[in-house]
């Protein structure tokens, strides 16, 4: 593993201050010196004065260069301003800004078997510019595809839509959807010298091809759901009633008043339509 070795290099402007004033003495010494000989020295001088001009690179914020000599990584500038370095380095420019793109569209099945369309939005910054030139071929790419490849895997481990608070689901737990993905990309990343700051979830929708059927099953679904709380509901609620009223000792039932009385109640609460009470002025066995 290539780790990122932070280079300190010489400003630009103090070497600047140096090269200008011996290019022109040299070219007034070419100019006014007479003998041809002495010429040939001024040459040289302002040769060997261009080829250091030619370290003199620029360090944008937030942006790094990485020096190789020849193949060899030595280290990577990052503080911004005119800077010099030996002109022999090639200097690639990294930028360590913060960025963000928005995977492709992916067509998936969920953990059920449901095609599902699923895209995310993803936040990145480059924080080992070594690792980011040489353990992976191209960062960039790199990152896109890691990160389709993440949330095709992560839609494949949880439902599109569950009834249920204690299971996960992509559409009803959006805050631990996202941060599980921005982990799983993060660990994928992590080799290429990448920091996945956020990651979330853009676009969420069923195939077009069953969209029509599973909105109707999912309907069905929420339906029942709510109709088995209402019944839960009121069986608690007849419950409590013939507790308080047998503790209270103000009626004694027998089977069949309890009986009547559970099926009034259970209708009276489970019922969609309003009820309409019928007042009986006869006894309950007549």
């Amino acid at each position: 593993m290539i780790k990122e070795l932070e280079r300190k290099v010489i400003s630009g402007w103090a070497m600047l201050a140096i090269l200008i004033p011996i290019a022109i003495g040299a070219i007034l010494w070419i100019v006014f010196v007479m003998p041809e000989v002495h010429k040939v020295w001024g040459a040289v001088v302002m040769v060997i004065d261009f080829v250091l001009l030619a370290g003199l690179f620029m360090v944008n914020p937030n942006e790094g260069r990485v020096l190789q000599l020849f193949g060899k990584y030595v280290g990577t500038a990052k503080m911004e301003g005119l800077r010099w370095a030996n002109p022999f380095y090639s200097k690639r420019r990294i930028s360590l800004r913060v960025r963000n793109f928005e995977t492709n569209r992916l067509k998936v099945n969920d953990i059920d078997g449901n095609p599902i369309e699923i895209a995310a939005i993803v936040v990145w910054k480059v924080v080992d510019t070594a690792e980011a030139c040489f353990q992976v071929d191209a960062y960039e790419q790199f990152v896109a595809i890691q990160s389709e490849s993440a949330v095709r895997n992560l839609a494949t481990q949880h439902p599109y839509d569950s009834h249920s608070e204690e299971k996960v689901s992509l559409r009803g737990h959006t805050a631990t959807i996202s941060d599980q993905l921005r982990a799983e990309i993060d660990q994928r990343l992590e080799k290429a010298g990448v920091e996945v700051l956020e990651s979330r979830i853009s676009h969420l929708a069923y195939a077009p091809e069953i969209a029509e059927a599973m909105l109707r099953r999912q309907q069905a679904g929420a339906i029942i759901a709510a109709r088995t709380l209402i019944v839960e509901g009121a069986v608690s609620m007849v419950e409590m009633a013939l507790q308080q009223l047998s503790a209270k000792k103000i009626i004694d039932f027998d089977d069949e008043r309890k009986a009547a009385m559970i099926s009034n109640l259970l209708v009276v609460l489970c019922g969609e339509t309003n009820t309409q009470p019928v007042i009986n002025t006869g006894s309950l066995y007549h």
